[in-house]
């Protein structure tokens, strides 16, 4: 059988992921090496995986260059983005990395990564395809001064919760609108909060469904989650899918609501907390090792609902070399 190896991009704190994909080789008795690719030589991943890579930042020109040297150098079979701005300039130099190193980039059309990485795109895409969100108001309404609260802002390009708070008055609003770049003003929205994590295969053929309900988060990411097989969420993300036409593992965030299910974003990468799903049985590191050995795969809801999981920090320590003295 011969080698599958895999490159993780901007690894970073993402541990879990790499262990995920080491596990899943090891119980379908792959040799597999799981790459971390990031920026820092300090990044806690690099320390867990079989191989790891320094790259230059996204922003350097030599970016996607070097990424080919790695998968070539490493004899990479996949490319796995992890982080928002990774996603569209994969994307876009796709075609490329594969034909130039010969490994697979997972990672959707650039449609599909415009529409989910712009707030207003995805908001006008849920619209016109009838989904609810909450509504988003334009400048005019914001200026009028006519509004009821309380209201939500957040980037138009956002991630990870950062720069997003509930606004309550008018004054909030002008402090708000003034810090916030590019901002994009809702409704607030109140119910159970779900992180759904979604599987495809390289065709777009939907594969697992996972709804996990964020019982508490940190930073934006999950701390504490329950999976709950919630056949409304899985038929609504089941629609969602079919339109959208993403590839891969993908996470969706949203709230179940007095007005029914209400669309946060859509994030078309691994999210920090999709360990948990694959814990629970709807593995995606062992359906990418599936899919890459040829094999075709089939809708499934093999996994177990109603565990909680809880997460938490642990720390490694290194010497001045850089070498890991424990963890």
């Amino acid at each position: 059988m011969r080698e599958i190896n895999i490159l993780i991009l901007s690894a970073g704190r993402r541990v879990e992921l790499v262990r995920s994909f080491q596990n899943a080789a090891k119980r379908l008795s792959i040799k597999s090496n799981i790459v971390a690719g990031d920026c820092s030589e300090t990044a806690p991943a690099i320390y867990f995986a079989d191989r790891k890579a320094i790259l230059p930042r996204i922003n350097e020109e030599n970016y996607i260059e070097e990424i080919i040297n790695v998968c070539n150098r490493e004899n990479i079979s996949l490319v796995i983005p992890t982080i928002d701005t990774d996603l569209l300039l994969l994307s876009e130099e796709r075609e490329r990395i594969e034909s130039e190193s010969g490994a697979v980039v997972l990672i959707a059309s650039t449609e599909v990564i415009s529409i989910c990485r712009d707030k207003i795109n995805t908001q006008k895409f849920l619209e016109e395809n009838g989904f609810k969100i909450p509504k988003m108001y334009s400048e005019e309404e914001l200026d009028s001064g006519k509004l009821e609260f309380p209201l939500f802002i957040k980037p138009k390009s956002g991630s990870s919760s950062i720069n997003t708070f509930k606004v309550n008055n008018l004054e909030e609003l002008a402090t708000y609108r003034s810090l916030v770049k590019e901002p994009i003003v809702q409704n607030f929205m109140e119910g159970k909060e779900f992180t759904v994590d979604v599987f495809l295969d390289f065709d777009g053929n939907l594969i697992t469904v996972v709804p996990r309900l964020r019982m508490a988060t940190r930073s934006g990411e999950i701390s504490k989650g329950k999976i709950i097989r919630d056949r409304e969420i899985i038929e609504d993300i089941k629609r969602l899918v079919k339109v959208l036409k993403p590839i891969g593992h993908i996470t969706v965030q949203l709230m179940k609501t007095n007005k029914g299910i209400e669309y946060i974003e859509i994030n078309p990468r691994f999210g920090g907390g999709a360990p948990m799903s694959i814990q629970s049985g709807a593995d995606s590191c062992e359906n990418l090792y599936r899919l890459l050995m040829g094999q075709n795969l089939e809708y499934n809801e093999n996994y177990r609902d109603n565990i909680m999981f809880f997460r938490f920090d642990n720390s490694i320590c290194v010497d001045e070399n850089l070498e890991i003295v424990q963890w």
